[in-house]
C-alpha cells in the first residue's frame, strides 16, 4: 500500500482539497501500479516550514510504497507531484522536497549481507 504524507505552509482553508487528494491517489497508483484504493493520502496544510530563509509557499512530501519504486518511477512520482502542488497551491517545483521511499529495499539489502 503506497503512502504519500504531504505537509506544507499554505493554508488550506477554502482550497479544494479533494481535487489534491484525488490527483495525488490516480497519480501514484498509475505510477507505481498500484490499485487507486490502495493508496493512502495524508494532506496537512499551515506547517510552519522555512526554506531558503523564507516562508514562502513550500511543501515536503514522503512516498513510502512496499514495492513498485525504480529509479525510473521514482523521477516520474516526483514530476507528478510536483505539478499538482504547483497546479494546486501555486507551490514552485524548487520549493519543493520529496523523499521517496521502497519499504523492500531495505529488506533486499539486508538479506543480500547475510
Amino acid at each position: 500500500m503506497p503512502c504519500v504524507q504531504i505537509s506544507t505552509n499554505v493554508c488550506l482553508d477554502g482550497v479544494d482539497t479533494d481535487s489534491i487528494f484525488s490527483d495525488v491517489t490516480k497519480v501514484v497508483a498509475q505510477i507505481i501500479g498500484r490499485a487507486e484504493h490502495f493508496v493512502m493520502v495524508i494532506l496537512k496544510g499551515d506547517v510552519a516550514i522555512s526554506f531558503e530563509r523564507n516562508k514562502d509557499p513550500a511543501a515536503y512530501a514522503e512516498i513510502i510504497s512496499m514495492g513498485g519504486i525504480t529509479p525510473e518511477t521514482k523521477k516520474q512520482l516526483i514530476y507528478q507531484l510536483g505539478t499538482i502542488l504547483l497546479e494546486k497551491l501555486s507551490i514552485p517545483r524548487t520549493r519543493f522536497f520529496v523523499k521517496v521511499y521502497d519499504t523492500t529495499m531495505a529488506t533486499a539489502y539486508s538479506k543480500s549481507k547475510l
